[in-house]
């Protein structure tokens, strides 16, 4: 058996293969599908395999996976090209007689009014139409998302966000990454609402912030449309920011919170609480 993980040097993808190890699987048997080889050798494991693999680049792909018998796609960060870029990986992963696939999407993408979803519901779509066995792993908000705004927030006593009173269920990214290694050992297919034990408002987060920084820190709600610009004014691309803006207003309507406990299910344990999350996150 052999297991690829795609991006395997980005933030989740490097704590998926962490994971596997964790959980038994040799190193020599997980094959790391990244588009910078060099970079590979900087942050993996010794004797995890290394092959070129680049979503834009679809030659590189079937040979990636030759002789692979599982592969976790995990999502595109290039949102508006993920659709393209997904069909190559999922048109390889079939050349290839790859037998199980595993895909990062989006809590609910069958029903989100998020802007990220409907690029995830295509994927979703496209794999159901390969054929190919596989488990949708729908991951919800990473409580990481917000580690960069902790810097600002502490420094000027505001957190800023547009969410009002909604909860977000988030999990930490070693988590996520956790219940993916758990599946691909497994096999399971399925679709997995995935979703920390713990939902919090951002008003919550804020206090948690305070709590482990020492620091006063409140939650200051706009305008979904104030905040935009509060992102932009920031630095953000005025799409994205529109994007986690939008984002921020779909919150108050609960489309990120979810209390099926897959999540913990599936990692054999509770998600790590919000606590130690923003401990971390904090301390970094």
């Amino acid at each position: 058996m052999s297991i690829a993980v795609t991006g395997a040097t980005g933030h989740l993808g490097r704590l998926v293969v962490d994971a596997l190890i964790a959980r038994g699987t040799a190193a020599s048997e997980i094959v790391a599908v990244v588009r910078d080889t060099t970079k590979a050798a900087e942050v993996l494991p010794q004797g995890v395999q290394v092959r070129e693999g680049d979503y834009n680049r679809p030659e590189t792909l079937t040979a990636a996976f030759a002789g692979v018998t599982k592969v976790l796609l995990i999502s595109g960060n290039e949102v508006g090209q993920r659709v393209p870029q997904h069909t190559a990986v999922i048109d390889a992963a079939k050349a290839a007689g790859v037998g199980f696939l595993a895909y990062t999407s989006i809590l609910r993408a069958d029903t989100s009014p998020l802007g990220l979803a409907p690029e995830h519901l295509a994927t979703e779509q496209l794999i159901a139409a390969s054929g190919i066995p596989s488990a949708l792993l729908r991951n919800g908000w990473y409580v990481e998302n917000y580690a960069g705004s902790f810097g600002p927030a502490i420094a000027q006593g505001t957190l800023y966000g547009a969410a009002g009173e909604g909860r977000i269920a988030a999990a930490t990214r070693a988590d996520f990454a956790e219940a993916a290694a758990a599946v691909l050992i497994s096999g399971e297919t399925g679709v997995f609402e995935l979703a920390g034990d713990q939902a919090f408002t951002l008003a919550e987060l804020a206090a948690e912030v305070a709590k482990q920084s020492g620091s006063p820190v409140a939650y200051q709600d706009l305008p979904v449309a104030d905040y935009a610009k509060a992102l932009v004014g920031a630095g953000l691309p005025e799409g994205f920011a529109n994007l986690l803006a939008d984002t921020d207003g779909k919150i108050q309507d609960g489309h990120l919170d979810d209390s099926t406990g897959t999540l913990a299910r599936l990692i054999g344990r509770p998600t790590t609480p919000l606590s130690d999350a923003v401990a971390a996150a904090v301390k970094a």
